[in-house]
């Protein structure tokens, strides 16, 4: 977790994750438009149940 504090007079407005937060600070009143630095990364999909394309088949 990390702390998230306000552009303009460095308050900390809280802790934690974001992709994309806009918080506006009660102290100065600006608005605080954050993105993360990169994005998170991408989970692993669900197994296919069809053969592999590169299966190889034994003639008959």
């Amino acid at each position: 977790m990390q702390d998230i504090r306000c552009g303009s007079c460095n308050r900390k407005l809280g802790a934690g994750e974001y992709v994309r937060l806009t918080i506006k600070c009660p102290r100065c009143g600006a608005m605080n438009i954050l993105r993360a630095a990169s994005p998170l990364p991408a989970g692993h999909r669900a197994s296919d149940k069809r053969e592999s394309p590169h299966a190889t088949h034994s003639p008959r």
